[in-house]
């Protein structure tokens, strides 16, 4: 029995020294192990992205401490991409038993990075090139959007310390004879605190800004602050030279927490505030938009192929506040939109006091009483775009304008000066009533011309309220299919703002200053639908500097708007769409083209339909005129090309 215990007392102590010297030797040789897997990754970055990669030393001091110097990554036949002078990691060696990193403390000294890009040719192409496992991963296996993201942030807090030094840090863009240069002269970390000042360079542009902020990897959380060195605002670097805009701003202060959910979701929650923001792209504005103050209280939550802006999410611009919902979800490799904000009852002039300067010029100072009330909904189905349901409606409550802005909204109801445009640029001014020698009074105006124009352009013009939802919604399912914006679901009124209050630029704000200006002029009645109608017929373009009934009638029959003929208004209510193109509606011999029948019969039958000429006379409509205006000088020349007589420009 004795003997036995003794064996294993052997056994085990030749085991326990076994392991001790197995534990001695990985200590002893984890220098060489170290350099052995990161040379094995290194070349094979090497190999794949055509890199040349080197360091003068990487070793360990202890378990935990890994040293790096003078490291360079240089891609074949480019500039060099980056530098590190040395960096010093202590990284959670508990935390590396368990295959995870966590860095304690880090001291770098002299990293730059520096992006070239000469004409079409840069050194950080194979950033962005995927090798063939890259692409049968892609295509083999579905991504979840929120383990993607969890593995970034789990890698940036892990990376990021909460202990260190960042000292002489250099990023730089450069392109042809364009450059951005960031550079960080000394950031230091102690606590979970960092504050750090900031240098941008960009081409003649100087600036110094301060980054502060508080990093906890074990809450998962982040916070940073961002403002100007001086009285300057900050100026996004870049951004002019890439997407043609410019973004200031006062102060930006950001944070964001992570929370890992049950069913594999993550959410992300946290707070952005940005205050004196000014924002100038022609896309959204012709001037730039000023913001006082916004700011955002998100609550994001991710899926496996789904990532949603909760409801809890609050957007604030000024007095404005509102809680969005998005969801955005990707099955079979198709996306699903689902979008809504219910706004209840609030004081309507935080709407219109909160409209960002520079966005909406016409509005600009406008008062306000009463209340408003917003609902909106939109359902995108990209796999089936004829299912897409839309929702919007402002709702108002002892709801008056008090005083007008920049602009009187209820200028039509006079007379006024009206300025045509060819591409951005004016070419004629003329008023609007008795004092144009071409006003035309609505009764003056054949009836049948008055109805032609009005069930070609927009039949319901004298029951709705500015908008037809329908028409919107077939709009928008148009130009989703083509991906571009080709209609407008456009309404009379909504040509009528578009054409008198606002400038000729297609941007994002003209279509919602157009918006609010119609339902103001609809909802208030600031103008009658009688008037609106008459002053549409008198700007409405009827062919190249062709403007109003009078010149149009003139220009094409030599008669008065009062005069015309069943057939003779029907073509005139065919050119309005495409005014510039009304030859191509011709054949040789001035005669109208047969695949006009078709748009002459429609209108014929509603003409009917109202009573306006008999069911007889609607048969007996045939696309049968004769041009005895100065329009058939213009005939004689080569005809353009077919095109639909109904198809709207914008």
């Amino acid at each position: 029995m004795m003997k036995r215990n003794s064996l294993k007392r052997i056994l085990l102590l030749s085991a326990g020294g076994l392991f001790l010297i197995c534990l001695i030797s990985i200590y002893l040789g984890r220098n060489a192990l170290l350099r052995s897997i990161v040379n094995k990754r290194t070349a094979r970055l090497e190999a794949t992205n055509g890199l040349h990669i080197h360091y003068d030393k990487l070793e360990m001091h202890g378990l935990n401490e890994v040293i790096l110097q003078r490291l360079s990554m240089v891609p074949n036949q480019r500039d060099t991409l980056l530098t590190l002078q040395s960096v010093n990691i202590k990284l959670n060696f508990w935390k590396l038993l368990t295959r995870r990193i966590e860095v304690n403390h880090v001291t770098v000294d002299g990293l730059t990075l520096a992006l070239v890009k000469h004409d079409s040719i840069a050194n950080y192409d194979f950033l962005f090139k995927k090798d063939e496992q890259d692409r049968t991963q892609e295509t083999s296996s579905r991504t979840s959007y929120a383990e993607k993201v969890n593995k970034v942030l789990d890698l940036c807090y892990g990376l990021l310390p909460e202990n260190g030094r960042l000292e002489h840090i250099r990023i730089t863009e450069r392109k042809d004879s364009n450059f951005v240069a960031i550079h960080i002269p000394s950031l230091l970390v102690k606590e979970n605190r960092f504050r750090s000042a900031v240098d941008i360079q960009e081409d003649t542009l100087s600036q110094h800004w301060i980054m502060t902020g508080e990093l906890r990897q074990h809450a998962s959380t982040l916070k940073a602050n961002l403002y100007a060195a001086d009285s300057r605002k900050i100026t996004l670097p870049y951004i002019t030279r890439r997407f043609g805009a410019k973004v200031t701003f006062d102060t930006l202060s950001y944070s964001l927490t992570k929370e890992v959910l049950s069913g594999n979701r993550i959410c992300l929650t946290g707070k952005a505030r940005i205050n004196g923001l000014d924002v100038f792209h022609k896309a959204l504005s012709p001037e730039a938009i000023y913001l006082d103050r916004g700011q955002l209280n998100y609550r994001v939550n991710l899926s496996e192929q789904a990532i949603e802006i909760d409801s809890a999410t609050t957007v604030l611009f000024n007095k404005l506040q509102f809680q969005p919902y998005l969801r955005a979800e990707k099955n079979a490799g198709k996306w699903h939109l689902t979008a809504s904000i219910d706004k209840p009852w609030f004081p309507a002039d935080d709407l219109f006091s909160s409209l960002p300067k520079g966005l909406f010029s016409n509005l600009e100072g406008i008062k306000t009483s009463g209340s408003l009330a917003y609902h909106l909904f939109l359902d995108v189905d990209f796999a089936r775009l004829d299912s897409l349901k839309l929702e919007s409606e402002l709702k108002e409550k002892e709801f008056k304008i008090t005083a007008y802005g920049k602009t009187s909204l209820a200028k039509m109801n006079g007379e006024f000066m009206y300025t045509a445009y060819e591409n951005g640029m004016p070419v004629r001014s003329f008023p609007i009533g008795p004092s144009w020698e071409h006003f035309t009074p609505l009764d003056s105006i054949s009836p049948i011309l008055r109805m032609s124009v009005l069930q070609s352009e927009d039949g319901a013009f004298f029951y709705h309220r500015g908008f037809l939802p329908d028409a919107l919604r077939e709009a928008l399912i148009y130009d989703l299919q083509v991906k571009r914006f080709a209609r407008g679901g456009s309404t009379i009124t909504m040509q009528l703002v578009k054409n008198v209050f606002l400038n000729r630029s297609k941007n994002f704000a003209r279509k919602l200053e157009e918006a609010l200006i119609v339902w103001l002029i609809e909802t208030e009645r600031l103008t009658s639908k009688d008037r609106m109608y008459e002053v549409y017929l008198n700007i409405a373009e009827w062919g190249p500097l062709v403007y109003g009934i009078q010149e149009a009638s003139t220009y094409y029959f030599n008669k008065r708007p009062s005069q015309l003929s069943t057939e003779e208004s029907i073509f005139l209510a065919s050119i309005i769409p495409k005014p510039k193109h009304y030859r191509r509606s011709f054949a040789e011999g001035g005669q109208l083209k047969e695949n006009m029948e078709g748009y002459y019969k429609l209108l014929a039958g509603r003409l009917a339909k109202k009573g306006l000429i008999s069911d007889v006379e609607a048969d007996s409509i045939r696309p049968d005129i004769q041009i005895t205006g100065d329009a058939r000088n213009s005939l004689a020349g080569p005809k353009p090309e077919s095109n639909s007589p109904v198809s709207k420009e914008e």
